[in-house]
């Protein structure tokens, strides 16, 4: 006869283990012996050990009284149902590593990899940090309102990025996000001038960044206020858009036109 002490030992356990599985009902609790010592026989040590073997396996302990008192055919049943269970935990846990690994990633980090295929040539053009955060954060709005849709849009942004004006438009903006001057800086009315035109040719090719199933305003509306959030200036270069015709930035929207 075995003290608690002797059982868990033997059982390759804690004593406090042994007394958490008297406290939960998972095994039970000898009496006491005429000289005051709870005493365990061999049934306890055969219970402590499937009782080990079953939780070292990954089976919650609310299952395994119900397993241990099953019959054959029971106990392969909840065998077969804690492998589905650990199955779909696995899953979940190698998403979150994959989600992990995109903290790591930067760019990768809630965006498809066109989209940060996009931001690596922008770099590669010399564009700033600052624009291509602003890019990227851009993205991440559109990609979480139309997820199955960026794919379809990135081309046309990359094709984008081969017209020198295009480009050299980036550069400006990098000069100008990168310094401290105020929204008096006459580079912004350059850039508002670069932007109008694109805008002028698009429409008139009948051209825009997105098709109409991407016309909802919310999301545009959320990147206006990004930009705005990111640097005031931006606030200006909405005004002279304005002044253009132009009530967007971020997409191609005249601005309407007063009635009467």
């Amino acid at each position: 006869m075995l003290t608690i002490g002797q059982l868990a030992a033997y059982a390759g356990v804690t004593v406090r283990a042994v007394r958490h599985y008297h406290q939960i009902g998972l095994l039970p609790e000898p009496d006491r012996d005429a000289s005051g010592y709870r005493r365990y026989g061999t049934a306890a040590v055969l219970s402590l050990i499937k009782i080990r073997t079953l939780a070292a396996a990954g089976v919650p302990l609310s299952h395994i009284r119900r397993m241990l008192e099953a019959d054959p055919a029971a106990f392969a049943e909840a065998v077969r149902k804690i492998d589905d269970d650990l199955r779909d935990e696995i899953e979940r846990l190698e998403t979150s590593r994959r989600q992990i690994a995109q903290l790591a990633a930067g760019d990768s980090l809630a965006l498809p990899p066109e989209v940060a295929h996009y931001l690596d040539r922008l770099r590669a053009l010399g564009v700033s940090d600052v624009m291509v955060q602003g890019e990227r954060d851009g993205w991440i709005l559109i990609a979480a309102r139309w997820p199955d849709r960026v794919h379809e849009w990135i081309p046309a942004k990359l094709a984008e990025l081969e017209d020198p004006q295009v480009s050299g438009l980036y550069r400006l903006l990098s000069e100008i996000f990168d310094s401290d001057t105020g929204d008096d800086d006459p580079r912004l009315v350059e850039v508002a001038d670069i932007m109008a035109g694109f805008a002028d040719r698009a429409l008139a090719a009948g051209q825009t960044d997105f098709d109409e199933a991407a016309q909802d305003d919310l999301p545009f509306d959320l990147m206006d206020a990004l930009a705005v959030e990111a640097d005031p200036r931006v606030r200006r270069l909405q005004a002279l858009m304005r002044k253009r015709g132009w009530a967007r930035w971020t997409r191609f929207d005249r601005v309407p036109e007063k009635p009467g």
